[in-house]
């Protein structure tokens, strides 16, 4: 049959021919500045709601501050990267976490099943260092062009304003990486008991350099010395029945008491490249990396010690963006990463106002002088530090009165990049499932059977066709797993085992065999696999 569906277009009315992928160089990456659909797109996207977030609307915040133990695992922090932040002991930089829900609006309950935001500013003597990420360690995409539909699917149905399972379901169904994230999201994990009792995690991958220019590809995870507490739909339930914002009051309250919550600070560190030895792409943030092979090192300790004197001032105007970055902690090709770093300093300067970071909840410390030829936009509060002539307000200038670049470091990291532009599909696709399938091994029988009942609810609310791609993603992930949600949902398991792979996707457990357009068409000759 035809397709008669109206084309997908720009704003600009030009043709979308590819709505999957960013442009990159070779299939990992970089992305490039000329991505213009995806740019439209995502800047678009960040200006939807007025005033608060489109996502992380729901959110609670304390004050703390960080000691690095100067170390990562047993060596010196110096071997990996030149951070001050990482190397230097006894000090305590200050700093400031907002914890959030995501879909939910400013007023909804913490009780949501939805995954935690955990955005953690360190206020260093080399300025702002901005972590943000999530209780789960993984995502449910890989490419920062899909995070708008991925939300709008998410969001309330844009005629009934009601969050639809049938919504969810049709993006999942589409998106075999997902998976991982479905399973950890609707089991008892997808509900922290409160933010002191749950994990924290960059989610994407960095890089640490040294001060011999020597990168390391690198995660990083907050772990709660509380330990983890999670709950069951039916405890959650009997929560909000008599608070919707329980996880504030828990955090609040422990700080006041005294009970100051710690996490250690832990990272996983592997060789810069492509590691091609493994059965996943270490750049691609719906993997876990395995922590048999990659260890989470211990480097330092978090503590939250004082609430915020105002919640609007500290909490609603924090803003956080993935590309604050200090020196010795550098961006990898992750697509997620790169897409997220124009995107979270585009929503503040929109959301907050261009003058965002002159707040003092955004502002460095009050140690750290900051000087720019910014000026100007909503909202100044005072003209940052300039040179020697005021009237200079750009660089460079031969009367050398204004301000002057830094001293580069002795042994710059230079990433060698070389690739075809284009749109690719990751090749490296074995693992989409292989990972969703411990994790739901690795639950205690109470949490597959929260998991299993969660879904069966869930897809009892879905057109018979989800169901049955929903059921075979779920079997190929673990057998066990999709039988007892088929069975569970009256859902004939037989027809979903029958379906075909998605198309244009490799079939579950498989990789594509060369580098690969989203078109279907090889960048390179097929390699072997």
């Amino acid at each position: 049959m035809s397709d008669q569906r109206p084309i997908l277009t720009t704003r600009q009315g030009h043709p979308v021919r590819d709505n999957q992928s960013m442009r990159t160089v070779g299939e990992r990456g970089p992305a490039t500045l000329e991505n213009y659909q995806f740019i439209e797109k995502i800047t678009h996207f960040d200006r939807e709601r007025i005033p608060e977030r489109v996502v992380h609307a729901r959110g609670a915040g304390a004050h703390g501050y960080f000691e690095a133990y100067g170390t990562i695992g047993d060596e010196p922090a110096s071997k990996y990267t030149r951070a001050r932040v990482l190397n230097e002991t006894g000090v305590k930089t200050p700093m400031f976490v907002r914890f959030s829900t995501v879909a939910g609006a400013k007023e909804s309950p913490e009780t949501a099943r939805d995954p935690r935001g955990f955005a953690v500013k360190f206020k260093t003597v080399d300025g702002n260092w901005d972590l943000v990420g999530n209780n789960l360690k993984v995502f449910f995409i890989r490419d920062a062009i899909k995070f708008p539909d991925m939300i709008h699917a998410f969001k309330p149905d844009p005629v009934t304003n009601r969050q639809e399972a049938w919504r969810f379901f049709d993006f999942v169904a589409a998106h075999p990486e997902s998976i991982h994230m479905v399973t950890h999201l609707k089991s008892p994990w997808g509900i922290p008991a409160n933010y002191r009792e749950m994990e924290g995690s960059g989610v994407n991958t960095y890089k640490l350099v040294n001060d011999q220019g020597v990168a390391h590809l690198c995660k990083f995870h907050f772990i709660p010395k509380q330990g983890v507490r999670n709950l069951t739909s039916a405890q959650a339930a009997e929560i909000q029945g008599r608070d919707v914002g329980h996880a504030t009051k828990d955090l609040y309250d422990n700080i006041a008491a005294g009970n100051f919550p710690e996490w250690e600070f832990a990272v996983q560190i592997m060789p810069d490249g492509p590691n091609e030895h493994l059965s996943f792409d270490p750049l691609d943030d719906t993997k876990l990396w395995p922590v048999d092979q990659f260890p989470l090192l211990p480097c330092g300790r978090m503590v939250l010690d004082r609430v915020p004197d105002n919640f609007f001032a500290d909490v609603e105007q924090s803003a956080f963006g993935t590309g604050v970055l200090v020196d010795g902690i550098d961006f990898s090709d992750d697509k997620m990463l790169q897409g997220r770093t124009l995107s979270y300093s585009d929503t503040q300067r929109y959301r907050v106002g261009p003058n965002y970071l002159q707040l003092p909840i955004n502002a460095p410390a009050p140690g750290v002088k900051t000087a720019t030829n910014q000026r100007d936009g909503q909202m100044t509060f005072y003209v940052d530090g300039v040179g020697e002539n005021k009237h200079i307000n750009y660089e460079p200038s031969t009367l050398a009165q204004g301000l002057r670049e830094a001293e580069k470091p002795a042994k710059e990291y230079h990433q060698p990049v070389e690739g075809k532009l284009g749109r690719y599909q990751t090749s490296r696709t074995e693992d989409d499932y292989t990972q969703a399938g411990v994790r739901y091994r690795s639950f205690e029988e109470w949490e597959r059977e929260d998991l299993i009942a969660n879904l069966v609810a869930d897809m009892k609310e879905c057109p018979e066709a989800i169901q049955l791609r929903m059921v075979w993603h779920f079997w190929h992930a673990d057998e066990d797993y999709g039988r007892r949600v088929a069975e569970g949902a009256g859902i004939d398991l037989e027809k979903a085992k029958a379906l075909p792979p998605l198309p244009g996707r490799a079939a579950p457990g498989q990789r594509l065999k060369a580098e690969t357009y989203t078109d279907g068409s090889h960048a390179h000759k097929v390699a072997a696999e």
